[in-house]
């Protein structure tokens, strides 16, 4: 028996680019486009009264943007929403996922890889639950800098060497949401080097990493070719290169495979770091759908360094994350919330068991 279509309401107040997505998605077969919405609030009325399974949403339009548009619908009628945006727009578009928007891609030309990107990601978006739980993870304003700890000391910054630890985060589907709460409860004395691939749209990881560091007491830089992996920031990966840490304790870019199928590589980073930095090595891997990342994590874990991963309460997608978790590559299965402390801890050479974290 056949599966229903996706029913897909699309958002743009230009009427070709709704046309261009309508297309795409039809010529698919798998879906159904319901409505065509010219602003934010028209998208929040036919959100209401057709209830569709996927809200594409423009940010830049007239009578309500699609910031405004997204916080409401997901305070009211939550539905699954995918912004196509352009490059140019990218740290809005990280605002908007900041709001319940589950991801972001940017609007697709008529080349047949940028409309079979498109239609991948509409059809993923479209089977992820949101109800209470994407607005769980919104992020607070940060205005009044990082949350206070009492229970430790300042941390100092030493010089980065060979017993200082370097943490690498894996993240996908999920991941800005939790990124963004992640760093935002890191201290800004933070006195170790962490290092990020999140799956990412091209073009997008620089706004992203604007957006970020807009929420982090702790600079958030885009990888360059030779980066020194310095102490006290966070350096993010480009999606258009791999991230790979090298012996020289320098960063540097790997070009992408014709058949890589994550971008950027969660599995090249962590498996990197492991090899660099041994027990010293740290790493994270967050909510995403696949399993890239668990065999970087199963390499930290064999070089005797620290494994956390997040549980599948506080995930978006429970996915590469229970892949680690399932082949024994996690020490740690910790809530979203929990990550920092835990992450202090580490970084202080404690256990993050003796907090019951």
């Amino acid at each position: 028996m056949a599966s229903s279509p996706i029913r897909v309401l699309l958002t743009d107040d230009s009427s070709l680019a709704r046309g261009l997505l309508r297309s795409f998605l039809e010529a698919d077969g798998g879906f159904e486009v319901v409505g065509e919405a010219k602003n934010g609030q028209d998208a929040v009325d036919m959100t209401r009264a057709l209830r569709p399974d996927l809200v594409t949403m423009d940010l830049e339009m007239p009578v309500m943007g699609g910031l405004q548009a997204i916080e409401e619908i997901m305070c009211t009628k939550a539905v699954p929403i995918l912004v196509v945006s352009s490059v140019a727009d990218a740290q809005n578009a990280y605002a908007a996922v900041a709001k319940g928007a589950v991801d972001v891609v940017s609007k697709p030309s008529l080349d047949p890889a940028e409309q079979a990107e498109f239609v991948a990601k509409a059809r993923m978006v479209a089977k992820i639950p949101v109800i209470t739980h994407v607005r769980a993870l919104r992020v607070p304003p940060m205005a009044t800098g990082p949350l206070p700890v009492a229970t430790t000391p300042p941390l100092a910054a030493p010089p980065l060497g060979l017993e200082t630890r370097v943490f690498a985060i894996a993240s996908s589907t999920g991941g800005p949401q939790a990124l963004a709460k992640l760093l935002a409860r890191i201290p800004g004395d933070f006195p170790c080097p962490i290092l990020v691939a999140q799956h990412i749209a091209d073009g997008f990881a620089a706004g992203m990493a604007d957006w970020l560091t807009s929420l982090s007491p702790l600079p958030v830089r885009l990888a360059r070719e030779g980066m020194l992996v310095e102490p006290g920031q966070v350096i993010l990966a480009p999606s258009e290169q791999h991230l790979v840490a090298t012996s020289s304790r320098r960063l540097t870019l790997l070009e992408r495979g014709e058949h890589d199928i994550y971008r950027p590589s969660c599995d090249a980073l962590l498996t990197s770091v492991a090899n660099v930095w041994g027990k010293r090595s740290v790493g994270i891997i967050l909510t995403g759908m696949g399993s890239d990342g668990a065999k970087g994590m199963a390499a930290i874990k064999a070089a005797g360094g620290a494994t956390i991963a997040q549980d599948e309460a506080s995930s978006v997608i429970y996915g590469m994350n229970r892949v680690a978790v399932e082949r024994g590559a996690a020490a740690h299965v910790l809530g979203l919330d929990d990550i920092a402390p835990a992450m202090r801890d580490l970084a202080l050479g404690l256990d993050p068991v003796r907090r019951g974290a």
